[in-house]
């Protein structure tokens, strides 16, 4: 499956702004993906996969920020974990390391330090891919709920 063109299909059923970028050098850790895009970690997000009741619970944090999963159990209302490689891959069709902020159903907490960035940079499906998109987009795009989960 290409990954990449159903993030891409995805974005333009939803009309967004969003703009898809694909590189030759691997984006896996922010700071790869900074190297790839020219761009500073702080420019960064990372969209990290929890699993709360079976569920899955997208955690959007800055790229130098980690996610505090006591926090995001609290928000969530259950114990959650980290999720597993393949349970990442199951619950939102994306493999670890290309996960972007948008694009599945899930349960999405975006941290307040995200939405004071205007734009920002995230998974673009692969490991050579990133997302660059506006805050505000996330938010239409995800129905996420902007609360302070970083640790």
């Amino acid at each position: 499956m290409d990954y990449e063109e159903k993030l891409k299909t995805f974005l333009n059923d939803w009309k967004s702004t969003a703009e898809h970028l694909h590189f030759e050098l691997p984006c896996h850790s922010v700071a790869e993906a900074a190297v790839a895009a020219k761009a500073s970690p702080e420019d960064f997000i990372k969209s990290i996969v929890f699993v709360g009741s079976g569920k899955a619970v997208i955690v959007i944090v800055r790229g130098v920020h980690k996610a505090d999963g006591k926090k995001v159990g609290a928000y969530v209302g259950s114990e959650v974990t980290m999720a597993k490689p393949e349970e990442v891959l199951s619950m939102t069709g994306y493999p670890i390391g290309g996960v972007p902020p948008v694009g599945y159903e899930a349960r999405f907490l975006i941290d307040l330090e995200v939405m004071k960035c205007e734009v920002v940079i995230g998974g673009g499906g692969s490991d050579k891919a990133l997302l660059k998109i506006t805050t505000e987009e996330i938010k239409r795009l995800t129905n996420g709920e902007v609360v302070d989960v970083k640790r």
